[in-house]
């Protein structure tokens, strides 16, 4: 159980997997570190390590949490409410983070907060204002706006956004649907330019 306690450290995401090397009796002592405070089950076999501060327990952060879950760092989250910031008049709030990666798919819970693993084959390393716009395209269906206006007022401040890094984004991570939508509005601002 020392061995077990020793290799602890606050701030830190567990699998089962990671910590059974230092115990004989996993499951026993995983349960004493929960009842004493020393663990947090997040989930089925995801375990934190409580961080405190003078404001209290710190939460895990959610891409160590995110890495730990999926034993691998080629993941992008993405968190709909950052399509509010595009300037195209979106105001819905989502609860809801989702997760692009190549292994899981399905929707989890940890700590409190919904995570929505969805398998891609390609995203980008980091966001930029360019691949968030070809996402919420991507998803619009998803999204509880009104797909009309939103279409509309991107044509109307398409001039806020790197025409061509756009357009090499579009190409790299856009569905066909929104490689033609961003296709029409770019032939329509020509045509009335």
């Amino acid at each position: 159980m020392e061995t077990l306690r020793q290799h602890i450290k606050p701030g830190q995401v567990y699998r089962r997997s990671d910590l059974e090397y230092y115990s004989s009796a996993i499951d026993r002592h995983l349960g004493i570190l929960i009842k004493d405070g020393s663990l947090v089950k997040l989930n089925q076999g995801v375990y934190y390590a409580p961080k405190s501060s003078k404001f209290g327990v710190v939460p895990p952060d959610d891409v160590v949490l995110v890495e730990c879950f999926l034993k691998d760092t080629d993941f992008l989250m993405v968190k709909p409410n950052a399509y509010n910031t595009l300037g195209l008049g979106l105001t819905q709030l989502y609860n809801t983070t989702w997760v692009y990666n190549h292994k899981r798919k399905g929707e989890f819970k940890f700590n409190g907060k919904s995570f929505e693993f969805k398998i891609k084959t390609s995203f980008p390393n980091q966001l930029s204002k360019e691949f968030l716009l070809v996402d919420l395209l991507n998803n619009l269906d998803e999204l509880a706006e009104d797909q009309n206006q939103t279409i509309k007022n991107l044509s109307n401040n398409l001039s806020s956004f790197k025409n061509e890094e756009l357009l090499r984004v579009a190409q790299l991570y856009g569905s066909g649907r929104t490689k033609r939508l961003l296709k029409s509005i770019y032939r329509n601002k020509k045509q009335y330019a």
